[in-house]
């Protein structure tokens, strides 16, 4: 892919059965159901979809379902974190022979910044295209990303997620001048305004509003921040009710609008929602029912 990455990019959820086997028609229709929404890319596994979760082979799998899925439509970014560059490698592998366009990936945790260098190195060597630094919580310097992005062939975008991220956003724009493409913004698109303001060149929020998240982008893109504003205020309460709650809510969203068939979670003792939350996001999602595209 030649074109520089930038736009809503969604993080796809991981669909279960309520028996709690993997769903790959659900999968294929969330991917189409966020290219039809509008997204300008694919993400897929991270943290949004319950990575860490699933065996290798299960990453690999289901990997290959979205990109065939995609059909080149959008470029589809694959998650290749590891908790070791082996690991990674191993991910990564397997993504390219899917034929994804980008992979991403967080620093291996507890490791030295020799070896956060190494396990980087070692994914860009394996991709041979694209790769996003993800940066969630803490370990990367703007002074070692610098390094990376000047140094490390391949290693072109940032999805910086470390709070207070916006501040983070602009600490990295000023301070990396060189060598990257893009920085993203994540956590669920709650700093989205702030960030754009600040020169973000993307967004990379789960799957269950992400035609919504397109219209914030296209106003502000088209320089009428007010109506951006007024959609992501109408927004703002989801976001809440995620961030309160977990990833159940995204699965749900995704129920209640057909996409997928269960919010089963894979993540042991994950909180769940209860009959009050259930209420909360019938009219949350009322509000914001205008703004569905799908």
């Amino acid at each position: 892919m030649s074109e520089v990455m930038q736009g809503i990019f969604a993080v796809m959820q991981t669909p279960l059965r309520e028996n709690g086997e993997l769903d790959v028609k659900s999968l294929e229709r969330q991917t189409g159901f966020c290219i039809e929404c509008g997204a300008h890319g694919l993400v897929f596994p991270v943290l949004g979809g319950e990575y860490q979760f699933l065996s290798e082979g299960e990453r690999a799998r289901l990997v290959e379902v979205v990109v065939k899925a995609a059909g080149g439509q959008v470029p589809v970014v694959a998650g290749v974190a590891g908790p070791v560059k082996e690991v990674a490698v191993v991910c990564t592998e397997a993504a390219v022979k899917a034929g994804v366009d980008a992979v991403v990936a967080l620093p291996p945790t507890g490791g030295r910044q020799e070896e956060v260098r190494e396990y980087y190195e070692a994914i860009a060597k394996a991709a041979g295209r694209p790769v996003f630094l993800q940066h969630t919580s803490g370990g990367l310097s703007a002074g070692f990303m610098r390094e990376l992005f000047a140094e490390v062939e391949h290693i072109d975008y940032l999805k910086e997620e470390q709070q207070p991220s916006a501040h983070q956003i602009s600490a990295v724009i000023n301070q990396v001048k060189e060598g990257c493409l893009g920085v993203f913004g994540g956590g669920h698109g709650r700093w989205m305004l702030s960030e754009m303001r600040r020169g973000a060149s993307g967004f990379m929020p789960a799957a269950e509003a992400i035609d919504v998240h397109v219209q914030i982008w296209d106003a502000y893109q088209a320089g009428d921040e007010r109506r951006a504003r007024d959609i992501f205020n109408l927004l703002l309460p989801q976001i809440n009710l995620i961030m309160a709650v977990g990833l159940n809510v995204c699965k749900e969203i995704l129920v209640r609008r057909g996409v997928i068939e269960s919010a089963r979670l894979r993540a042991p003792g994950a909180p769940v929602m209860d009959a009050e939350d259930g209420r909360e996001l019938e009219m949350i999602m009322a509000d914001l029912a205008p703004y569905f595209k799908v």
